[in-house]
């Protein structure tokens, strides 16, 4: 079960980053997309299974949070913040600087949260 867990989960972690990377494409192109439904909707179906699956991984690998490892919480600390860059390359920013700005952040902290997953340490370089 755990290694179809951690398979689902890096599908979903491809996923929303592809899906993340779309989004602000037709963001910044004004494409219409934005406002269908299923794109409004499928990143929170895809960002709940993750973090549901993420948390199954923690409890069932290493009884996280009951047993603290420093690399999990180095990753959903650099969740949060991706989510929060992601929310102001996508909603909040007012210029097309700012959106590309947070946008480079995320992506940046999305490939630190990667090595961590990778290295199993916060300090994967």
């Amino acid at each position: 079960m755990y290694v179809g867990l951690k398979h689902l989960h890096t599908t979903l972690v491809t996923l929303t980053v592809l899906f993340f990377i779309v989004r602000w494409i037709w963001l910044m192109t004004g494409s219409a997309r934005l406002q269908q439904r299923w794109v409004r909707i499928s990143p929170h179906v895809i960002d709940t299974a993750l973090i549901v699956s993420a948390l199954a991984i923690a409890w069932m690998g290493w009884n996280w949070p009951v047993v603290p490892h420093a690399w999990i919480t180095a990753k959903v600390i650099g969740l949060l913040v991706y989510i929060g860059l992601g929310v102001i390359a996508l909603k909040r920013a007012r210029t097309p600087a700012g959106r590309s700005a947070a946008f480079a952040g995320a992506l940046a902290v999305y490939g630190y949260i990667v090595l961590v997953a990778l290295n199993k340490t916060p300090l994967p370089i």
